[in-house]
């Protein structure tokens, strides 16, 4: 070894060279102040330092000081000086997206198109966020305080570039860099997919509250599944929905893998019953089959705040590999990648169709997959802490978004009775003040239910649980209500029925320690319907309501910068997207004749915007100066589409029926409809063919030109719905009393300065109560009458609306193509006892849309209607939302960044 290499190689290990020599003479190290004991030794030439110790997924909180003592002080040095730094200037954007071009992506100035530009520009924002990444969940280990785990089978999370852009303030930086670069950076936003990680209000709900998790600085993790398919892409062919995958992973670059924390899922198998040394009766799950789940984490940058928090969705691999070579060699092709297929299902599509048993199956094995998964994380991460496990509920809140995640109540239960060894009563304290459980509908068939059998085959030991869960709860309301014998019944978490079934629901009730509605009505009618029995055994106090809210970051700011601007001009600044109580601000200006030209001329622009969309999506061509009726939504019957379609129709008739001088005095309107059926929902996939043919008809009938124009956008997503939302004259949020939870869209359809048509039901009365009467328009029967109506259309009278009579009149002559199409959805009406009520609000609801015909003409007062509807919204915010949870539910506190957060090293734990 020549003597410079040598004396590089060893200055390395902080030997000075003077003390160098031939000799090999072996001495012993001076440990440096702090460093553990366990670290000294001899050190010189034959002799090699002690590595400090590393980990793939961090220390805990206890362990990080001493390990970071162990490492000697010119690496500490290093790793400071070549920390990675983000971007802040427009240079320093444009030097690290041509790096990314020339480098990551290996293209140059002559070949980059805008695909390219936008992988570059993610790429260099995506390292911005790591490195904020890295130092929050550093920040957040050092703390060591309590943390919130967020369990969602949805994650509707729209585009990321744009959200990362506004939320570290730096769109303006990326827009002049790009513009240098030859790029608009409305095309480079405009080649990013929508995460295919959801598909309606709770899914998007779970994002806006990712955001204000991260926002507001608390500790807190997302959960989910990495659908490779999403639900489907919609696509309209012949008026019908087609369902094909949704390709979005193609390219996302800001997901990262993390192939070093994999988790053994088991499923199938039995269960061994068996005594320990101690006598104790144990039980061990054994055989079966593994599936492997493989970690991908996601960034989620807060707004104004270097907090930025993690999402970690899970995507599924065969345990025994991708490729069996033993059977590819003996000829069986096929199934040499079978177990990998049948592994990858389990996380390629959300909701699997569950009309077939098959797909009840899968369904429950992605349910358990996912929840199994995210509690080995969160227990693995708890147990670094060395705590004692009575310790748990103080350092760890899981919030249960909807019935989908119950399993894992019985999946902790499991690893404290099987694996821990706890107690089965102490165990079931600990679960039980871990949990919150979030309802989000009144609906029976929404709130799940699993067959015994189907648990038995797939899941044994946790039916198990299951069974000693319900006998722990129903021996302690025997107790209670001793001379009460139906109740034991009515709460069972086991349904007597053939087959027996698993109420999920009430499992999340017993489990949890909250349970909360999403709006003032739907908490109360929960409390006095499906949950009723629960409410007299635990009292009033388990339940509570916390209405829900929309992020303004991504809902006014993003998705309408221009009204953003005009807004800060007026409150002093951005202020209001932190604390949106400050629109109240704008209300003074609701009669303002300079504000009020801006705010109309911003409408009819982002009207424009949405007519040039229907244009190159549908070959129509719309009026942005007619009224935008819109309703935008998950296709279901409750939601009643088919009661606006219904609408339409009797509007298309009543314009036939005019004279040409009676049509000239009409508001013109273009009725607007997007969103997506399940496939296996049939009736749901009725409603959008009948809203296409009824399109098809109007749409080229020259009595009608321009008076009404139908349009349906197909693949309804979060980046559609930041066109469409902006662009609204009227939302139509129209279900049954009763059957809404909360709905966030109607906030979202406010706050940019969209009117709304509706029923009492979910948050629109809570609209309704901020904004004042005369800014709303409210039709319909009430949800305390709906019992009523619905036992009179059974067993009583039951007369149909007169001009809904004439609409399906209509229908039946062929008018919109072949009428038995449309059979079942008249006969749920006529024939079956119209559950939803659509007759019995057909009048009120047609009468009231005169009402807005009248409205829209005097602009305006339109426009101060708008304005001061703006103004009070400042209570429907996601932030306020978090806030009530963090206090009320998950009792845990934000944790500010320090100032002057720079640290390089990633001690944080991942």
């Amino acid at each position: 070894m020549s003597s410079h290499l040598f004396k590089a190689e060893y200055e390395g290990n902080s030997i000075p060279a003077s003390k160098m020599s031939n000799t090999t003479m072996p001495r012993e190290r001076r440990p440096s102040t702090g460093a553990p004991i366990d670290l000294q030794g001899p050190v010189g030439p034959g002799f090699t330092r002690p590595k400090h110790k590393r980990t793939f997924t961090g220390f805990g909180a206890g362990e990080i000081k001493s390990v970071e003592a162990s490492i000697p002080e010119p690496q500490r040095e290093a790793w400071k000086k070549f920390a990675a730094k983000g971007f802040s200037t427009q240079e320093d954007f444009e030097r690290e997206v041509v790096r990314h071009v020339e480098t990551t992506l290996a293209r140059s100035m002559f070949n980059c198109d805008e695909t390219a530009a936008y992988a570059a520009a993610s790429l260099a924002f995506r390292d911005r966020l790591i490195t904020e990444w890295n130092r929050t969940q550093q920040r957040q280990t050092f703390a060591d305080g309590k943390r919130v785990y967020y369990l969602s089978l949805e994650f509707l999370m729209g585009r990321a570039l744009d959200n990362a852009m506004l939320n570290v303030g730096l769109k303006g930086v990326a827009k002049g860099g790009l513009a240098d670069l030859g790029f608009r950076i409305e095309d480079i936003i405009n080649q990013e997919h929508d995460a295919a990680l959801g598909n309606g209000g709770l899914g998007r709900l779970a994002a806006c509250f990712l955001d204000s998790l991260a926002s507001l600085n608390y500790p807190a993790w997302g959960y989910g599944l990495r659908y490779r398919y999403g639900i489907f892409k919609q696509e309209i062919v012949d008026g019908y929905q087609v369902e094909v995958p949704d390709y979005w992973l193609d390219f996302n670059p800001w997901e990262f893998p993390r192939h070093d924390v994999v988790v053994d899922i088991q499923f199938y198998g039995h269960v061994r019953k068996y005594q320990d040394t101690q006598g104790k009766q144990c039980s061990s799950w054994e055989g079966g089959e593994i599936v492997k789940a493989v970690a991908y984490d996601v960034p989620i940058p807060g707004f104004d705040t270097p907090a930025t928090n993690n999402l970690r969705l899970w995507s599924s691999k065969a345990a025994s590999g991708e490729f069996d070579f033993q059977k590819f060699n003996s000829g069986d092709y096929e199934s040499s990648v079978a177990d990998q297929q049948r592994a990858e299902t389990i996380s390629a599509v959300l909701y699997p169709n569950d009309n077939l048993d098959r797909g009840k199956e899968l369904r429950l094995k992605q349910q358990y997959f996912w929840v199994a998964a995210s509690l080995y994380d969160i227990v693995r991460r708890f147990k670094k802490s060395k705590r004692a496990w009575s310790e748990f509920p103080d350092q760890v809140a899981i919030q249960l978004n909807d019935t989908h995640p119950t399993l894992a109540v019985v999946e902790l239960q499991r690893i404290l009775l099987d694996l821990e060894g706890l107690e089965w009563d102490e165990a079931w304290a600990i679960v039980s003040k871990t949990f919150g459980y979030t309802n989000h509908t009144v609906l029976p068939e929404a709130l799940e239910k699993w067959s015994v059998p189907l648990f038995q085959n797939l899941l044994p030991r946790h039916l198990q649980i299951i069974y000693e869960i319900n006998l722990y709860f129903l021996q302690s309301v025997e107790r209670k209500f001793p001379k009460d014998r139906d109740i034991l019944g009515r709460v069972s978490i086991i349904e007597e029925s053939q087959p027996k079934m698993v109420r999920m629901a009430y499992l999340a009730i017993v489990g949890s320690h909250k349970v909360n509605g999403v709006a003032e009505l739907h908490s109360d009618l929960i409390k006095t319907t499906i949950f009723k029995d629960f409410v007299k055994i635990f009292g009033p106090d388990k339940f509570t309501n916390v209405t829900n809210g929309i992020t303004p970051r991504r809902w006014l700011h993003q998705a309408n910068p221009r009204l953003s601007e005009l807004i800060a001009s007026k409150t002093g600044g951005l202020g209001f997207l932190k604390d949106l109580n400050i629109l109240n601000d704008l209300e003074k200006y609701a009669d303002d004749k300079e504000f009020k030209k801006e705010w109309a001329e911003i409408k009819y622009a982002n009207k424009v915007r949405l007519a040039k969309h229907i244009k190159s999506t549908t070959s129509v061509t719309v009026n942005p100066s007619a009224l935008f009726d819109i309703q935008v939504k998950r296709i279901h019957e409750y939601k009643r589409q088919q009661m606006n379609i219904f609408g339409v129709i009797h509007r298309y008739l009543t314009i036939k029926a005019m004279t040409p001088e009676e049509r000239k005095k009409l508001a013109p309107r273009v009725s607007i409809f997007g969103g997506k059926a399940a496939p296996g929902y049939w009736m749901a996939k009725t409603i959008i063919h009948l809203i296409n043919n009824v399109g098809s008809v109007v749409n080229k009938d020259p009595d009608v030109g321009d008076l009404l124009k139908v349009i349906f956008l197909e693949d309804y997503n979060v980046s559609k719905a930041e066109i469409i939302i902006p662009a609204s004259d009227i939302s139509e949020h129209i279900s049954t009393a009763g059957t809404e939870a909360s709905g966030t869209s109607n906030m979202k359809f406010v706050l940019n300065g969209g009117l709304i048509i509706g029923t009492c039901d979910g948050a629109n009365i809570e609209i309704t109560r901020e904004i004042g009467e005369n800014n709303i328009f409210l039709f319909g029967n009430l949800a305390e009458d709906v019992e009523d109506l619905r036992h009179a259309h059974t067993y009583g009278s039951h007369t149909l609306d007169p001009d809904l009579t004439k609409v399906f009149e209509e229908i039946k002559k062929g008018t919109f193509g072949d009428a038995g199409a449309f059979s079942a959805l008249v006969g749920a009406i006529e024939e079956h006892g119209d559950y939803y009520l659509v007759s019995d609000d057909f009048h009120s609801y047609n009468q009231t849309q005169a009402l807005v015909d009248e409205a829209y003409k005097n602009q305006d007062e339109w426009v101060s209607k708008c304005i001061t509807s703006v103004s009070r919204m400042g209570f429907f915010s996601s932030d306020r939302c978090i806030n009530e949870y963090a206090e009320s539910i998950w009792n845990v506190e934000p944790l500010a960044p320090e100032k002057g957060d720079t640290s390089g090293l990633q001690k944080g734990e991942l």
